[in-house]
């Protein structure tokens, strides 16, 4: 990626000297003053989406592919919610990804992965992603070791293959600390009309805190490649989250250069009667 246009998101890209560790939830790095601020500056960044994401379908060639993956709370949904909410419906395909199905299970971990990645043209978002497989498994002892070390070699050998036939890929890792999520947890269960958004697998896989931050750690180190690297977004203030995720993807499809098809000349002078 070129390194101008990407240097205001250099403190959160993962690579060999920056891992989970250094990057704090609660940073503010899209201080722009206040929330009234904050969602204007992001209203415009949808709507600049928007241009973009019709130049992508227009031009219909290369593919964007959004990979949002994220502890419990840490704000996926929302994301999706409010950085495409100027954009069309029909230019955006999201997918989420849910506990592997017995069909899924039958088959090789990124079996089901092929099937929903962006054709020409597309901006696919994913909800969580093949990433799920790296790190439940490991958490609950599933996998072992060296079982890990192929699927991540195997997810870097796919998103090579994504990358050389015309797909971009940005990854970003939404970054929420213990306390916030414990208060997000908690207004679900005291809203009543909250209470649908919460399940009692949310403590279970919260009393695995640290266990799941480990197996991120080792998963973004390994998997944060110069064809598809990791950014760590800070989750803990929703709009900073919100601006960073769109100013990146936004950034992201002006370095594609994208142009619009050229003129038709067969229709020049053709006037509708």
């Amino acid at each position: 990626m070129p390194s101008r246009a990407f240097a205001p998101f250099k403190p959160y890209r993962i690579h060999a000297r920056q891992g989970l560790a250094d990057i704090a939830a609660d940073q503010r790095p899209c201080d722009v003053g206040g929330k009234q601020a904050e969602r204007a500056q992001l209203d415009l960044l949808a709507l600049e989406l928007d241009e973009l994401q019709n130049m992508l379908y227009a031009e219909g060639r290369r593919k964007v592919l959004l990979i949002l993956q994220g502890m419990d709370t840490s704000g996926k949904d929302g994301a999706i919610r409010w950085v495409f909410s100027r954009t069309s419906p029909l230019g955006v395909r999201v997918h989420a990804f849910k506990a592997p199905s017995a069909r899924e299970q039958a088959h090789d971990f990124l079996w089901r992965c092929h099937a929903v990645v962006p054709a020409a043209g597309e901006l696919a978002v994913w909800n969580r992603s093949h990433y799920e497989d790296v790190l439940v498994p490991v958490v609950q002892g599933q996998i072992d070791a060296a079982e890990q070390r192929r699927r991540f070699a195997h997810i870097n050998h796919f998103e090579q293959l994504l990358a050389e036939t015309g797909t971009t890929l940005v990854k970003c890792m939404l970054h929420i600390s213990k306390d916030e999520q414990r208060r997000r947890l908690q207004k679900r269960l005291d809203d009543p009309a909250k209470n649908w958004k919460f399940a009692p697998e949310d403590l279970t896989v919260r009393a695995q805190w640290d266990a799941y931050q480990r197996a991120y750690a080792t998963m973004l180190q390994a998997t944060s490649t110069a064809h598809a690297p990791w950014w760590v977004i800070p989750a803990d203030h929703k709009h900073q989250r919100n601006l960073l995720i769109a100013q990146l993807l936004n950034t992201t499809l002006r370095e594609m250069r994208l142009r619009l098809p050229p003129a038709n000349a067969a229709l020049a002078g053709l006037v509708v009667e």
